[in-house]
């Protein structure tokens, strides 16, 4: 297994693809099968974002200073992914929103992977090389051992106001 950090990264978005997949097919009347999905997606979101905010960003910013627009930019769409899970979280799969909120939180969080995948990635990759991005690779798995799994938990949003803030 590769310890480089946008394989990580993105063996993560797959991850979260097939729980987005899997709740789009799940059917009208699947609603305690959407709501197991939905928790689903709590936990690997709230965990990725948590490792993204952590390690990901803040290392990226230190090191390939131009990319700071894209990496403020991301911050801002976990932001609204954090939002949204949280909201998530709160509500029942019966609740009359409950589908078209975890839609909204699909379409943004699946933009957001693009995004990613297809531009800053590469940016990434090149600006930083092989190994740093095995280093990065590295605090990604031992925060990913720490990370939340549920918006309520303390360090959920803290790294996000904190490095906005900074």
């Amino acid at each position: 297994m590769s310890n480089d950090a946008i394989v990580l990264l993105k063996d993560d978005h797959k991850e979260v693809r097939k729980v987005f997949r899997d709740f789009e097919s799940a059917g009208e009347d699947a609603t305690e099968r959407k709501g197991k999905l939905v928790e689903k997606m709590i936990e690997l979101l709230t965990q990725h974002t948590y490792i993204e905010n952590e390690v990901m960003y803040p290392r990226v910013r230190e090191l390939l200073p131009d990319l700071e627009d894209d990496v403020l930019e991301s911050y801002e769409e976990h932001h609204v992914a954090d939002v949204l899970v949280m909201e998530l979280a709160a509500m029942k799969p019966t609740d009359e929103r409950f589908d078209a909120k975890t839609t909204v939180l699909i379409e943004n969080v699946r933009h957001h992977m693009d995004e990613e995948e297809e531009d800053w990635f590469p940016k990434v990759r090149e600006g930083l090389g092989r190994n740093a991005l095995q280093e990065i690779g590295e605090e990604l798995l031992a925060a990913k051992k720490k990370a939340p799994t549920k918006p309520s938990q303390p360090s959920a949003l803290k790294k996000t106001v904190d490095a906005v803030l900074d």
